[in-house]
């Protein structure tokens, strides 16, 4: 008798949860079925890629240190290029960056920088309503209709589309969920998210006007991440039917793994990728997170740890050199200084850093900065536009850079201050409870201060407090007090009264943000991100 052979059962389409008031005009029938097609493709290998961050954590926490791969020796020494430069990012002299509402779209399209970066990721707290907000106000945007006027009744309009920055759009980095979007009961990938709905609702328009679209690509530990952006990437552009390598990338080397992959980094993503930027806030927070078992590299407090340390120099003139040697940008970094007003000395010492910073990097072959304020685009503008003469600095190719493993990792020097310590809770405790309250960019102390300076506070923090844990004697203070609990609740304990007398954001949210902050400083294991725990009370 011959078997009866039974036909595949059929693939049941997958289960997509969403809030009840999910709107329709951004997660309709279709998009819903687009999100869960890159959901069911690139989950398991996003989840992969994750263990394996975990995995050489382990072994940097029990002594390993980074170094330059020997099974990809072959890209770093061959000759390649990345395909040739859209021309709408070819001169990026100054780019400004900072969260997504209307109004703050609006105002840094029209600000007279070059691009301007649309953060879903560190300046934005992933509310699901600040995310909607986010993707319509992108929408609208591209189709030239958004307008915003606020309760006071001041109208904010969009200059005419010659006359605006050119849009890129930095969605959220792999480590992180999008909660309220479930798929056959597990959260999608906040990146895909971000990344994929742009894509659904805007590819077309963009690419109809030679606009891209273009992403920032965030929090890269390695090739592999890059080839998992790459394949999702291509997945997005074969479902939208466009033309492969339609979707142009900035990679930002914002960790201190991505450091010793940039030409691997490069190389996954050739067909696509623009350039890279030196994302120091991050990755001063990546050095710290790499090596928060390692007492011969505590860095000092944050106000000293500038691009002239040999580890952040020696990152800054490596990575032109790569990028140069491949074509592509190297985009300086974030000043994250804004004007001070009624105090003019200040004011003046804050913007001759500024200067100086931007000087520095035009100087060294930068080939664009970023701002986070538009006042100050002038600066920068001027800086770059006396010095560049060209859209770009790519014949400046650095061949005097030698930079070895060691070199990236060297040790710095500097200090521990009482104001330095206490400066570090209080921007932490500030920036958790405005975040909380679904602000991801909050002015401090006349600083920008975005998730990655927020998690340099904390991670110094922790990693100050735990080497006595560790076996080794207590870190001090330059005045020579121990870095302990009691210093640590001593400066707790005077933040409520002091900041219950300013008007902030957040206020509402302090003491919900101090005791976070006691948990996670307290807590044996260094949370990897600051938003991980947060996200929950959301």
């Amino acid at each position: 008798m011959n078997a009866v052979i039974k036909p595949p059962a059929p693939r049941s389409s997958p289960h997509v949860d969403l809030p009840a008031d999910a709107p329709s005009d951004l997660l309709d029938a279709g998009a819903q079925a687009f999100l869960a097609d890159l959901h069911t493709a690139f989950e398991g290998e996003r989840q992969a890629r994750l263990a394996a961050r975990a995995r050489r954590q382990r072994a940097f926490d029990a002594g390993d240190v980074p170094g330059f791969r020997t099974d990809t020796r072959s890209i770093r020494e061959s000759a390649w290029r990345v395909a040739p430069l859209p021309a709408a990012l070819r001169d990026r002299r100054v780019e400004i960056t900072g969260p997504v509402d209307p109004k703050m779209v609006i105002n840094a399209l029209n600000s007279g920088a070059n691009c301007y970066m649309a953060d879903f990721e560190d300046s934005t707290s992933p509310t699901w309503d600040n995310l909607l907000t986010g993707q319509r106000a992108l929408r609208d945007a591209i189709a030239g209709t958004l307008e915003f006027t606020t309760p006071a009744g001041k109208h904010y309009a969009l200059k005419p589309e010659d006359q605006r920055a050119v849009l890129i759009v930095r969605p959220r980095g792999w480590h992180l969920d999008e909660k309220h979007v479930r798929i056959d009961g597990a959260p999608m990938s906040g990146a895909l998210f971000d990344a994929g709905l742009f894509a659904f609702h805007n590819a077309h328009a963009l690419a109809a006007k030679d606009r891209g679209p273009y992403v920032y690509l965030p929090k890269l530990e390695s090739m592999e991440e890059a080839q998992l952006w790459e394949d999702a990437l291509s997945h997005i552009e074969r479902s939208l039917g466009l033309p492969a390598g339609q979707i142009k990338v900035t990679v930002l080397i914002e960790t201190l793994p991505a450091a010793f992959e940039m030409d691997e980094i490069l190389y996954a993503l050739r067909q696509r990728i623009v350039g890279l930027n030196c994302g120091r806030w991050d990755y001063i927070f990546s050095y710290i997170k790499t090596f928060r078992r390692h007492r011969d590299r505590v860095l000092p407090e944050r106000g000293q740890v500038t691009m002239t340390q040999p580890f952040l120099k020696a990152y800054s003139e490596l990575l032109i050199q790569t990028c140069h040697r491949r074509g592509a940008h190297a985009m300086g970094g974030m000043a994250a200084q804004i004007p001070i007003a009624g105090d003019d000395a200040a004011n003046d010492a804050a913007m001759a850093r500024v200067r100086a910073d931007k000087l520095r990097e035009v100087t060294a072959g930068h080939d664009g900065t970023w701002v986070a304020h538009p006042a100050l685009i002038p600066i920068a503008k001027q800086i770059f536009d006396e010095r560049m003469h060209g859209p770009h600095q790519h014949a400046m190719t650095r061949d005097d850079v030698l930079v070895d493993a060691d070199d990236l990792i060297a040790p710095s020097l500097g200090t521990i201050t009482y104001a330095g310590f206490a400066a570090n809770v209080e921007v932490c405790v500030r920036y958790i409870a405005a975040w909380l309250a679904g602000n991801g960019c909050v002015p401090i102390h006349h600083m920008m201060e975005d998730a990655a300076t927020a998690e340099i506070a904390r991670a110094q923090l922790w990693q100050w407090m735990h080497h006595a844990d560790d076996g080794h004697a207590p870190l001090y203070l330059d005045d020579g007090t121990a870095i302990d609990d009691a210093l640590f609740d001593r400066v707790l304990l005077s933040l409520p009264s002091r900041l219950a007398r300013q008007d902030i954001p957040g206020q509402a949210r302090v003491a919900e943000a101090i005791a976070l902050l006691e948990a996670l400083t307290r807590r044996d294991v260094l949370e990897d991100f600051l938003t991980l725990p947060a996200y929950v009370r959301l």
